[in-house]
C-alpha cells in the first residue's frame, strides 16, 4: 500500500515545524530597520473619528455610532502606549504574536444604516473610519460570500484582512500560523464586544477570495481577507437571526511541485482560497444548503473519546464569572487584558481552572449573563482540548485529555512536567512557572477532508477564538495568561502521550503572575 501524499496544508504544516535540531537555521534574521508599521492608512478620503463616541452623553443622541465606536474599541482598539526613545509601542485589546497586529479591520454598510453606505477602514490609532469608498456594495459582498443568509437581513459587516510581512518579517513561513491565530484572537473580542453592544457576530469564512479583495482594493500578495462578520442588530426583530455554519471548503492541493523557502505562507494561503469553480464541489462535500433560507450547522462530535477504563476521570463543576449589568465587568475586562510575561510559580485553585473551561467551551451556562449561547465559530467539532496540569490544587499532576461535553478530565500521562514545558516551550519560562498549559490540537487529516485546504485558516482562527476566551477568563480571575505559538511540534505529541495524527495548533499558560 503507497503512502498517502500530503495535501499542500499538511506539507506547510511539516515545513513549519520546530525541532530542537532545526530551530537555529529556521530563525529569521531581523532586520529592524525594515521593520513593517502595525497601521495601514489611507491618506485621501473622509474620516468620521469614533472617540467623541465613547464618552456616555454622546451616546444619546447617536446611539448607533456608540455601539459601533465601542465594538470596535473593544476589539482591536488601543488600550495602553509604552514609551520607547524611537516611537512608542502601542499595545491592543487584542493580543499579537510578537506585538506584530497583522489584522486589519474593514466595515462596510448598506443605505438603510445611521452610517452613510459604503466601505470605511478602522484607523486603530485614530480610533477613526476612514471612508475608502462612497458607493452601495452591499450586493457585491453578498456575492462574494455566496449569499450568506446572515447578510440578507443585516446592514453591517466587519471584514477582516491580514497584512502578511508585518509578521512574516518575524516569524518567516510560520508567520501564516500566527496570523489565524491573531485573527482568531480577534473574532473572539468582536464577538463578546457584539454581545455588550446589542450585537450579534455570524462569522463567515466561506467567500471567494479573489472577489473579496477586489470589493476591498487589496493587492493579494501583500493583503488577504480571512473572515467576514455579518452584524446583527439585535433592537430590530428582523435582525434576531438563527445561528449559521461559517465554513465552506475549498479544493485539496496534493500536486505542488517544490516550493522554495519564503514562498510556503503565500502558497498555502492561495491554495485554500474558494475560486467560482469550486463552489458547486465545495458546497457538495460539506453536505450544506447555501440559500436564504438554511445552513446545515455540523454535528456535534461524539463523545467517549479518551475515555480508558482506568484512567483518573475529574469531573468539574461550572462555577461562573459574573460579568455585571450590562457586561460592564467584561468590557473592562478586554480593556485590561494583558499577555502575562512571567508566573510566580504558585498554583491555581481547582475551581479556577472550571470556571476558565466552562465560558471558554459552554457559553449556553451564560445565556442569562445577556451572552451569546452559541458564539460563532468555524468548526470546533474539528479542535481537541488537552491540559498539562502541574499546580492545581486537589488535581493531580500529568496530562488531561478535556472532553468538552462531559465537561470532564480523563488523565493520559502521569506525571509532573514542569522542566519539560520549558524545553517544549522553547524554553520559555511561562511554560515551566505555569500552573497548567493548555494545548489546542486538530487532526489535519480529518480537517482536510471536511474542508480542504482552507481547514487550516478555520483550525487556526478557532483554536485563536478559544484562547481569547480563556485569555479574558483568566484575566477577569485575577489569573495571568498568556498564548504561546512557538513549539517544538513533534515533541509535544511524545511527552504528553498525544497522538501523533493530532496536530498542535495553539498553547495557553495560565497561573498565578509574578
Amino acid at each position: 500500500m503507497g503512502v498517502q501524499p500530503l495535501s499542500l496544508a499538511q506539507h506547510y504544516h511539516e515545513r513549519t515545524k520546530y525541532a530542537p535540531e532545526n530551530l537555529a537555521q529556521q530563525a529569521t534574521p531581523l532586520d529592524f530597520s525594515r521593520q513593517p508599521s502595525p497601521f495601514k492608512t489611507y491618506p485621501l478620503g473622509h474620516s468620521f473619528s469614533l472617540k467623541p463616541f465613547l464618552e456616555p452623553e454622546k451616546g444619546t443622541a447617536h446611539p448607533h455610532w456608540q455601539r459601533l465606536s465601542r465594538l470596535l474599541y473593544c476589539s482591536y482598539g488601543i488600550t495602553g502606549v509604552v514609551p520607547y526613545p524611537d516611537q512608542p509601542f502601542y499595545m491592543r485589546a487584542a493580543p499579537s504574536a510578537g506585538g506584530l497586529y497583522p489584522a486589519e479591520i474593514y466595515l462596510l454598510t448598506r443605505n438603510d444604516t445611521a452610517i452613510p453606505a459604503g466601505i470605511y477602514h478602522y484607523q486603530v490609532k485614530d480610533h477613526a473610519l476612514g471612508q475608502v469608498w462612497q458607493s452601495y456594495s452591499w450586493s457585491a459582498l453578498q456575492a462574494a460570500c455566496l449569499w450568506h443568509p446572515a447578510l440578507e437581513r443585516t446592514h453591517v459587516a466587519l471584514i477582516v484582512t491580514a497584512v502578511f510581512y508585518r509578521s512574516a518579517w518575524r516569524y518567516g513561513d510560520r508567520a501564516y500560523r500566527r496570523i489565524c491565530l491573531d485573527i482568531g484572537h480577534l473574532l473572539g473580542n468582536v464577538e463578546l464586544a457584539a454581545n455588550i453592544n446589542d450585537f450579534r457576530a455570524h462569522c463567515i469564512g466561506g467567500f471567494v477570495d479573489a472577489q473579496m479583495n477586489e470589493l476591498l482594493y487589496l493587492n493579494p500578495e501583500q493583503e488577504g481577507v480571512l473572515a467576514v462578520v455579518a452584524l446583527a442588530n439585535l433592537l430590530e426583530v428582523e435582525e434576531n437571526l438563527p445561528p449559521f455554519p461559517s465554513a465552506l471548503p475549498s479544493a485539496t492541493c496534493y500536486d505542488y511541485g517544490a516550493i522554495a523557502s519564503g514562498e510556503l505562507l503565500k502558497a498555502c494561503h492561495r491554495a485554500s482560497a474558494l475560486v467560482n469553480s469550486e463552489i458547486i464541489y465545495g458546497m457538495a462535500k460539506a453536505e450544506t444548503t447555501v440559500a436564504k433560507g438554511s445552513m446545515e450547522v455540523p454535528a456535534e462530535p461524539a463523545p467517549g473519546k479518551y475515555n480508558f477504563p482506568f484512567g483518573l476521570r475529574v469531573s468539574l463543576s461550572k462555577p461562573l464569572i459574573h460579568w455585571q449589568d450590562n457586561l460592564a465587568a467584561l468590557e473592562q475586562t478586554m480593556l485590561q487584558r494583558r499577555s502575562t510575561r512571567r508566573y510566580s510559580g504558585q498554583g491555581i485553585e481547582r475551581d479556577e481552572l472550571a470556571a476558565l473551561l466552562t465560558f471558554a467551551y459552554h457559553p449556553q451556562d451564560y445565556r442569562e449573563q445577556g451572552l451569546d449561547e452559541a458564539p460563532s465559530f468555524f468548526d470546533l467539532t474539528l479542535v481537541e482540548t488537552f491540559i498539562a496540569v502541574t499546580r492545581v490544587r486537589d488535581l493531580e499532576e500529568g496530562c488531561y485529555y478535556y472532553a468538552v461535553a462531559e465537561h470532564e478530565l480523563r488523565q493520559i500521562r502521569f506525571k509532573n512536567f514542569q522542566e519539560q514545558l520549558h524545553f517544549l516551550c522553547l524554553n520559555q519560562d511561562l511554560g515551566r512557572d505555569a500552573a497548567v498549559v493548555i494545548f489546542h490540537t486538530a487532526n489535519l487529516e480529518r480537517a482536510i477532508a471536511r474542508y480542504g485546504e482552507r481547514a487550516y485558516r478555520y483550525l487556526h482562527m478557532d483554536a485563536g477564538h478559544l484562547g481569547q476566551r480563556l485569555n479574558l477568563a483568566a484575566t477577569a480571575l485575577g489569573l495571568g495568561v498568556s498564548g504561546i505559538g512557538g513549539f517544538f511540534d513533534d515533541q509535544v505529541n511524545d511527552l504528553l502521550g498525544i497522538p501523533p495524527e493530532e496536530a498542535v495548533l495553539y498553547i495557553t499558560t495560565i497561573g498565578k503572575a509574578a
